[in-house]
């Protein structure tokens, strides 16, 4: 939303509008920030309930995240969301039931899986499902509208690793976060017809490596438990990449992707914000 609390159209919604298929995935709960920002339009990230809401409004395709506790155990109004999600024929399961691995979805129908009822595990406590929900999104997304799609993925726990100073875990969840990305890559090589943009909201940490001078091992330090204004990479690969060269405004990522899909005179269209 705006200052003023006014909704605007996203580019997730706008894809949906297009014909595109959709998906978001999470390391996080799918009502966390990052994601909930493609589909939600509420006053404060921290209303978590109102954000599940939407998620009933705009049909999202492909899901995969936590915050199962979101949609089945509000405090709210008792509303059981992943039932009212099933009764819109959306394929929903979580990991009580079976790990994504075990599951094949039909692209004929939406999808999501909720990997835990708050927020996921880490990848040093045994979270794997990244670069698998990568793969599957692609091959999922891909068969289930000829038109193409659009797939936000996070590697959320990075950030968590840099806010509490943790750079062995920093260096695990990259790893993972790395895997995915080589999991996209491959299908965007195959594809020949699909942009894959890497990038972050901001910095977290001034992480810093230790003089190297009398050490076996370099060391990792963080200047800040907070986020930084040091400058973030943007990697680009496959068709309209060379229009995310440069120095830019982190808010100028959305409005080349809009140019690069002829959104842009879209862009600034409010919604009803209603939710359902």
């Amino acid at each position: 939303v705006t200052r003023d609390k006014k909704p605007c159209v996203t580019i997730l919604e706008q894809a949906k509008k297009n014909g595109l298929a959709t998906g978001l995935v999470a390391t996080s709960s799918i009502t966390h920030a990052t994601p909930a920002s493609f589909i939600a339009h509420v006053g404060s990230r921290s209303e978590m309930e109102d954000i599940a809401l939407f998620f009933l409004e705009t049909e999202l395709d492909f899901l995969v995240g936590g915050g199962l506790r979101y949609f089945n155990d509000r405090k709210k109004d008792q509303r059981d969301l992943c039932q009212e999600l099933r009764q819109k024929e959306v394929q929903v399961s979580d990991f009580r039931e079976k790990s994504l691995n075990e599951l094949k979805p039909d692209p004929k129908k939406p999808f999501a899986w909720f990997s835990a009822l708050g927020e996921p595990d880490s990848v040093q406590a045994g979270r794997d499902y990244l670069p698998l929900s990568a793969r599957m999104a692609t091959e999922y997304l891909s068969k289930r509208s000829g038109k193409g799609f659009f797939l936000m993925l996070e590697g959320s726990q990075i950030d968590w690793a840099c806010h509490a100073k943790d750079g062995n875990r920093a260096v695990a969840e990259m790893l993972d976060f790395d895997k995915t990305i080589g999991e996209i890559l491959k299908f965007a090589e195959a594809d020949g017809q699909t942009l894959v943009i890497v990038t972050a909201d901001h910095e977290t940490g001034g992480m810093v490596l230790e003089q190297g001078e009398g050490f076996e091992i370099l060391d990792l330090e963080f200047n800040s438990g907070q986020h930084t204004a040091s400058l973030v990479p943007v990697y680009a690969f496959g068709p309209g990449a060379e229009q995310f060269g440069g120095v830019i405004d982190n808010t100028d990522i959305y409005w080349r992707m809009a140019r690069l899909w002829g959104y842009a005179p879209e862009a600034a269209s409010p919604v009803s914000g209603k939710k359902q």
